[in-house]
């Protein structure tokens, strides 16, 4: 184990939502603990619905613990998130432009990208066109494309590899394997445990929204699989 001091500290989160005005909160997390070291890609696996993504946006800044701690030593940290703020009248470029601002960029920022944007996304003449005319393909190719030009000191990673035709779908992996490959430190949530093992260098196991175990992917799966 690392012995510097971590990027992300979490110790005894948990984080509770109000289906209903009167009703009794419903604790997505309940007791999460782990650090995350700089320059390591660390995996997150379980079940739909144990806290997965909720981990991440707490991560990001978006939403804050009711219980327990949770310290960012001073990084930035984005969640890579597909589709986010996309509204279905304005054109792929428009969209661009509001989503990569809801990521944490500037107006400027995104549009200094705009061309990247468009070139990853293969998108063409489509790019002026409102998305409401997109396949979910398409829309997802958009999604990674503006997503992966946020450059955060802390990358949050919520599902989207796999998006799009192989074709794209090999192409996002390998720009995803490139960003590991650069140091940079990345919290990856996915469903596919080939994709896990081939990026991460550790895994936590987030079962029934509290932490079950952290190690190895190999070793971590040996024992999820076995539920």
């Amino acid at each position: 184990m690392k012995q510097e001091q971590p990027v992300l500290s979490l110790r005894n989160v948990g984080i509770s939502y109000k289906r209903r005005i009167f009703s009794e909160p419903f604790w997505a997390i309940k007791d999460v603990s782990f650090d995350l070291y700089h320059g390591e890609t660390l995996g997150i696996i379980g079940r739909n619905g144990v806290g997965k993504s909720t981990l991440l946006r707490m991560m990001a800044g978006i939403i804050k613990p009711d219980t327990g701690t949770f310290v960012n030593n001073g990084y930035s940290a984005s969640l890579l998130c597909l589709q986010l703020g996309f509204i279905a009248h304005l054109s792929g470029r428009e969209n661009a432009i509001l989503s990569g601002m809801l990521m944490g960029l500037r107006k400027k920022e995104i549009k200094a990208k705009i061309d990247a944007i468009l070139e990853f996304s293969e998108l063409g003449d489509f790019f002026d066109e409102p998305i409401a005319t997109y396949s979910s393909g398409m829309k997802a190719r958009l999604g990674f494309s503006v997503a992966f030009q946020v450059d955060p000191d802390i990358l949050l990673v919520d599902e989207v590899l796999g998006v799009g035709d192989e074709r794209f779908r090999q192409k996002s992996t390998k720009v995803m394997q490139e960003k590991i490959r650069s140091n940079k430190t990345i919290v990856f949530v996915s469903h596919q445990a080939a994709i896990i093992e081939q990026l991460c260098n550790r895994v936590i196991w987030i079962e029934e929204g509290v932490s079950k175990a952290e190690g190895t992917p190999k070793e971590i799966f040996a024992e999820y699989n076995k539920l």
